[in-house]
């Protein structure tokens, strides 16, 4: 994958940046509660300013659909931004007029500034070419660091690149160069593991990856779909039973282009969902009709781990049971420090992404020793699906 990066910019000396940054954070009462998206785009921000630029920040937040709403401001985070970067920014509320060219003309060099929600913006999310005219002649280049909302195309996320100089920040860098290591130019063999509760929100995502992984593991409540539609028992267990044709669908598609489809060999089941149930493990033939899958059992966890052993490429979304209660974490517990293990040494690219995924690999300590953790959600399983994001589309060079 190429694309254009700010080293590509060349000198920068009093030119103006407008940067798409992902500041959707959590709040509470005005105050930001978790600083993790701020400080992602620190590095972006400094080294455009290391290079004399101006920083123009445009983010959103929530979704006001076109409407200004109070609590939807930017403006406080503007302050807690100022913290993380350790430097003034300041912030103007609006997207664009000529208060808001002043504003940008009175920064000085290396100044930063955070307009308002770019959604407050009825033509944002349509992608509204006038509104991109308009809000372009702000600046001299475009950065996008956001790589959580380049499925969209909207003004800010795509349509701004396809009219100005455009380059990819180094929080964004730092994502595609993972997904093109994951799958766009892996070392193979290629192991893909999926987790979660339904097939049904992961169809077009297990189609696509079927024909270009030479391993899939399939967990979670997904699997009892699976396994049914393989004529087994599930019992009271989270289960599509209307999904079967589809699975079996699936299993074809990955029969045809030489995909192996790992499913769990043994179970860990209980007749209660709740944390420290009483449990036990059994064999894919033993659920009784009261009982619901929860886990996948020790065998499985092993071939897992057996599978990992001989890939050279991971690329994982979900968990492989219902990791929020113990002991049901037990499997995705283990087989994440698994990959973990493999990657820290140097044996595995190790790429994760998707809500529940980052929590899980959290929940097992071993987020850090992966080579790569998204937190991009929507737009990691898109790209996962095999879909175009036109946010990354419109910065290749």
């Amino acid at each position: 994958m190429t694309f254009k990066r700010i080293a590509d910019a060349g000198d920068l000396t009093g030119k103006t940046a407008l940067v798409r940054v992902d500041f959707n954070v959590p709040m509470d009462k005005g105050l930001v509660t978790d600083d993790t998206r701020l400080r992602s785009a620190v590095e972006t921000v400094q080294t455009l300013r290391t290079h004399g630029a101006k920083v123009v920040l445009l983010a959103h937040f929530g979704r006001p659909k076109g409407q200004r709403v109070a609590e939807m401001s930017l403006a406080p985070i503007a302050g807690a931004f100022s913290k993380v970067l350790g430097s003034n920014v300041s912030f103007v509320a609006d997207c664009r007029g000529d208060h808001v060219k002043a504003a940008i003309a009175d920064l000085p060099p290396a100044g930063v500034i955070l307009l308002e929600n770019t959604r407050f913006l009825p033509g944002e999310e349509k992608g509204d070419m006038d509104l991109a005219k308009e809000i372009a002649a702000l600046g001299d280049i475009y950065v996008n660091d956001a790589f959580s909302a380049a499925h969209r195309r909207h003004v800010s996320t795509a349509v701004l690149a396809e009219i100005m100089p455009a380059y990819a920040g180094t929080a964004m860098e730092r994502e595609l160069d993972a997904l093109d290591k994951a799958l766009g130019n892996p070392e193979k063999p290629v192991l893909a593991v999926v987790g979660g509760a339904k097939v049904s929100s992961k169809i077009d995502l297990l189609k696509n990856l079927v024909t270009q992984v030479d391993m899939l593991a399939i967990g979670g409540g997904m699997a009892n779909t699976f396994l049914a539609a393989r004529g087994l028992s599930v019992g009271k267990s989270l289960c599509e039973h209307d999904l079967a044709d589809t699975a079996r669908e699936i299993e074809t598609i990955a029969k045809a282009n030489g995909c192996q489809i790992l499913l769990p060999v043994d179970l860990v089941v209980a007749r209660e969902f709740a944390a420290n149930a009483a449990n036990r493990t059994c064999g894919l033939d033993d659920v009784a009709d009261d009982e619901m899958i929860l886990d996948a059992g020790p065998q499985t966890v092993a071939a897992l781990g057996a599978a990992m052993d001989t890939a050279r490429t991971l690329v994982w979304n979900g968990p492989l049971g219902a990791f929020e209660m113990t002991p049901f974490d037990t499997a995705t517990v283990a087989a994440a420090q698994s990959a973990a293990k493999l990657a820290k040494a140097g044996k595995l690219v190790a790429v994760a992404g998707g809500g529940d995924t980052v929590a899980a690999l959290n929940h097992a300590g071993v987020a850090d020793d992966f080579t790569f953790v998204s937190t991009a959600g929507g737009a990691f399983l898109e790209w996962m699906e095999g879909k175009p994001l036109p946010g990354v589309d419109a910065l290749k060079g």
